[in-house]
């Protein structure tokens, strides 16, 4: 005989709090404790009680960290009891990335590149932001008057740096020497004379006439001055503290020597699935490198021989030396000086934009602009070749920044940047890259959190969630100018540019076996550059011979500074190829479930919208968008 079922009800569970206004305070508090990001992101746009913030520095002080892990911890518990959604989950993975850099890495103990960067950074970007007011003026009196606070933070803020730098010797958590070297001396140097000679000039230049006019100027040359001392204090600090001979890295006291930045396995891993969202560990990534690099080879190799052909040029044998006499013969059209170096990126960039109207790839604005100018000399430890800077996208004034760096006019560099060699780097930085990518983005506001960058804009201690989407796009954008198109079923590229593309998918397919292999000890630091001049230029032999050819050197030289730029930044150099794949497999995903229904233009203005998070956090709300799901 059958029972009858229970009359007794089950209490409803107790609804969970929305996460919404939990992440919109973590963000104005973010910014309010970050306040470089705050400029860079343009904070005082989105919450007017932020201006303030353009006036200040972060203040790394320990009792100062203390008390914002704090607020973390505290916000973290409030996030974890909020009903699920991205914008929470985004949230959380950056609040355990802060307390980890924080309480288990202890990097402020040892963050060099960000004390020497930061008050660069933050000056520039304040200056990128400001309102112009007239045909060469920028910047209100109330703008100035914030860079003029910002300067007056840089004593103490330096004062701070020394102070966790001294911790980080007491706790045997140093920086590596080159960092010790190349930043802490050398951008110091930069910098002072950046604060010396060039922001009382620009002052000069840009402040506009007024009743206070000369008061400002005079402030913005006080406190400049004020600037460039610490900074040259702090430089003697690092000279006399980790140093025998601070005239060269090798000058290093011994107790400081040795490799001291890989990241080691445990910690790559951490990052990946928790920054990046990635489901595998760096070991898998560095045994699947190697294959695609050697197919990218491959390709590069065919059609070497093809440019040859078509020019009658004689190409040795051997493959990897008939694609390096090919960049040679290529290398002969180069440009004379930095300055028409420059010029050259910047036709590159607007050769791409009237391609993609004419083949209606994108729909570009009548009065799209793209600024492209030399990178300035504070961040030319950091920028080898080329980088972009958005607009601040909570502001609506300022511009994106596409530089490039010179080569102090070496005729051997210049060769690397000829005529053929600029187009794909265009394509990255410039249009349909990061600039597109940016102004879109901007227009379109997703949220907020989605624009954080935690740790920093952009050093070592950066969780690179943002480089993901970013990073993938500026090198998917590379790709797919070589698609055919309407009207182009060559694509864009010419077969010479063409190889200079497949040489920059070359050498991002090769970072993802140098960065998991330099982090995790399986090849060294040395055994890294010789590969990289080896693989990416085709130039054989070791960059420790005696005697280097003028190409080899160069190659060197370029293959030993993105070296020390990923032992700096490890995870960063990976998220070019992997960003990149994960657009094509969503967007093959995409083509195969809506067929002819599937529209190129619509998935790359949804997949822009979503913000510079990674796909993992996104994945099944595009594909419900594009209605693939």
């Amino acid at each position: 005989m059958n029972q009858p079922e229970s009359k007794t009800a089950t209490a409803p569970a107790e609804a969970k709090a929305d996460a919404a206004p939990i992440v919109q305070a973590y963000v104005l508090d973010f910014l309010r404790h970050n306040p470089s990001v705050n400029t860079y992101l343009g904070g005082a746009g989105l919450d007017p009680s932020l201006q303030e913030v353009d006036g200040r520095l972060r203040d790394h002080s320990q009792a100062a960290l203390d008390q914002e892990d704090k607020w973390l911890a505290d916000t973290q518990q409030k996030l974890e009891a909020a009903a699920p959604s991205t914008d929470r989950d985004v949230a959380l993975a950056q609040i355990r990335y802060q307390l980890h850099l924080h309480q288990v890495r202890k990097y402020q103990q040892r963050s060099v590149d960000t004390y020497t960067d930061e008050p660069f950074r933050a000056i520039d970007f304040q200056l990128q932001g400001m309102t112009q007011t007239g045909p060469t003026t920028y910047g209100s009196g109330a703008e100035w008057n914030l860079v003029i606070q910002r300067l007056k933070a840089i004593p103490p803020y330096l004062a701070n740096a020394q102070a966790q730098l001294r911790a980080g010797i007491d706790a045997k958590n140093t920086a590596d020497y080159r960092m010790l070297f190349r930043n802490g001396i050398t951008t110091a140097e930069s910098s002072a004379k950046y604060f010396e000679t060039t922001l009382p000039k620009l002052a000069e230049e840009r402040v506009a006439q007024g009743a206070d006019r000369d008061k400002t100027v005079a402030a913005v040359k006080q406190e400049s001055a004020n600037a460039a001392k610490a900074f040259t204090d702090f430089r003697n600090f690092i000279a006399t503290t980790f140093f025998d001979d601070a005239s060269k890295e090798t000058g290093i006291k011994k107790e400081f020597g040795g490799d001291r930045f890989p990241f080691g396995e445990t910690e790559y891993n951490w990052a990946l699935k928790n920054n990046l969202q990635i489901d595998k560990t760096a070991a898998q990534l560095y045994e699947e490198a190697w294959p695609i690099v050697e197919q990218t080879q491959k390709d590069m190799t065919a059609l070497a021989r093809e440019i040859g052909a078509k020019h009658k040029w004689p190409l040795p044998a051997d493959d990897k030396e008939a694609v390096r006499a090919v960049f040679d013969q290529l290398g002969k059209d180069s440009p004379k000086s930095d300055a028409e170096m420059v010029k050259w990126y910047s036709d590159a960039a607007f050769r791409l934009v009237d391609y993609s109207r004419k083949t209606g790839l994108f729909d570009v604005p009548a009065d799209y602009k793209l600024e492209v100018v030399e990178t300035p000399a504070p961040l030319r430890a950091s920028i080898d070749g080329a980088a972009y800077y958005p607009a601040p996208p909570f502001k609506t004034t300022g511009v994106g920044r596409y530089y490039v760096t010179p080569t102090d006019n070496d005729p051997a560099l210049l060769r690397e940047n000829n005529r053929s060699a600029v187009a794909d780097l265009s394509a990255h930085e410039g249009f349909p890259g990061h600039d597109w990518y940016y102004k879109l983005l901007q227009a379109d506001k997703p949220s907020p959190v989605r624009w954080l960058t935690p740790g920093s804009v952009e050093d070592s201690s950066s969780m690179w969630e943002d480089s993901m989407p970013a990073e993938g796009w500026g090198l998917y954008a590379e790709a797919l100018m070589a698609e055919p198109a309407n009207g182009a079923p060559n694509g864009f590229y010419t077969p010479e540019e063409r190889l200079y593309q497949l040489q920059g998918k070359l050498y991002r397919d090769l970072r993802v076996r140098v960065d998991t292999g330099i982090h995790t000890g399986k090849m060294s630091y040395e055994e890294a550059t010789d590969l990289f001049s080896q693989v990416v230029d085709f130039r054989a032999g070791s960059c420790r011979d005696a005697n280097l050819s003028e190409g080899k050197r160069a190659s060197c030289g370029s293959s030993e500074r993105a070296i020390f730029r990923y032992s700096k930044w490890p995870t960063q150099a990976i998220t070019y190829r992997l960003g990149k794949d994960q657009i094509y497999a969503l967007r093959n995903e995409a083509k195969q479930k809506l067929g002819d229904k599937f529209d190129l233009k619509k998935f790359h203005l949804l997949f822009i919208k979503q913000g510079t998070i990674p796909t993992g956090y996104f994945r099944d709300e595009l594909m419900k968008q594009l209605g693939a799901q």
